[in-house]
């Protein structure tokens, strides 16, 4: 119905790979980030808080990252146990590194910021080593996401991941997750932002993001339809193109095309909505869903989120996400 495989014989339905930190959020909002006095501590990172969200919704759900030897490393393993995500490839760096952290500015909920520091962090340590194939074969499907492609040796421990997904016929998801903050330059991030696409099944990220990959070509006609096409060329079944308040678009490499638009919701802040997004999204195409029934899914749970103070606390439920669907209507227009 999706164009996506799914071995139902897996014992996993969905692991993710890479960065796991803190996010700490304004506490004083309507002010910028040189008046907050306060701050409230979550778990971060896209592909921690896609798996928590997942996870929410009733997946059953892994992670292979790397942890600080520290009080946050070990707030982030609790955090993930409680959330029924399984640890066990979760390993602690023992050099020194620290926890990631991301303090997020709430001037209004139009105008959010992250302050991010990323220097010397546990979650970029990850190597190959500790990349088991084993695990990755027990899952029906594999989240990867841009941030742990931005140095080595996490660079080289996801495409060794990527490698065991291909080998074991595990669906990959590429969530881009696009900070240039964690890059050296323009041409080395659009390099390995491609070559990692190229081996994925699905590719979600804004329209920005996917800009960000065609600049290495010169292409500056941001024109969706050729955007997807291109990667049909190699793994990819599915393609997402994000609009912001315009809503979505994606692709299937049967050539159909699905919009989606959004739900009302009493914004406190923007960030977060990405990942509540690919969360349902996820949730909804691993069980057999429609395209457009896991966009609508994925619009309504990016809604919830952004009313709400964190990202991974903020994840719905399936019983709160039903009862949003129940009770709000899609607003949609033309991406």
């Amino acid at each position: 119905m999706n164009g996506l495989q799914f071995n139902p014989a897996r014992p996993l339905d969905l692991i993710a790979v890479g960065r796991l930190c803190i996010d700490l959020n304004a506490n004083e909002t309507g002010r910028p980030m040189e008046e907050t006095m306060t701050f409230t501590k979550y778990v971060g990172g896209s592909p921690a808080n896609i798996v928590i969200g997942t996870a929410r919704l009733g997946l059953r759900t892994g992670f292979i990252g790397k942890l600080a030897d520290d009080q946050m490393g070990r707030f982030i393993r609790a955090y993930l146990q409680q959330n029924g995500i399984d640890d066990s490839q979760v390993s602690v760096d023992r050099t020194g590194a620290v926890t990631g952290l991301a303090f997020t500015e709430i001037k209004s909920p139009q105008e959010c910021s992250i302050l991010m520091y990323r220097d010397h962090v546990a979650d970029l340590l990850l190597n190959t080593g500790e990349i088991s194939e084993d695990y990755i074969r027990q899952a029906k499907a594999l989240l990867i996401s841009g941030t742990a492609l931005a140095q080595s040796p996490s660079r080289e421990a996801v495409f060794l991941a990527l490698e065991f997904a291909r080998k074991h016929n595990v669906t990959v998801f590429f969530d881009l997750d696009y900070r240039p903050y964690t890059w050296k330059s323009a041409a080395e991030t659009a390099v390995y932002y491609n070559l990692a696409a190229e081996k994925c099944h699905c590719i979600i990220g804004t329209r920005e993001e996917f800009n960000m990959m065609e600049s290495l070509y010169n292409v500056a006609d941001e024109d969706d339809e050729r955007t997807a096409s291109s990667w049909f060329a190699h793994q990819a079944k599915l393609v997402v193109i994000k609009h912001g308040g315009s809503g979505s678009i994606s692709y299937t490499a049967d050539g159909q095309s699905h919009r989606s638009g959004i739900f009302p919701a009493k914004v406190l802040k923007t960030f977060g909505a990405g990942d509540s997004y690919a969360s349902a999204f996820i949730h909804s195409l691993m069980h057999g869903d429609s395209v457009s029934e896991a966009m609508r899914r994925g619009s309504a749970s990016a809604s919830i989120v952004i009313s709400r103070h964190s990202c991974s606390d903020a994840m719905p439920t399936l019983e709160e996400l039903e009862a949003f669907l129940l009770t709000n209507e899609e607003i949609t227009s033309g991406a």
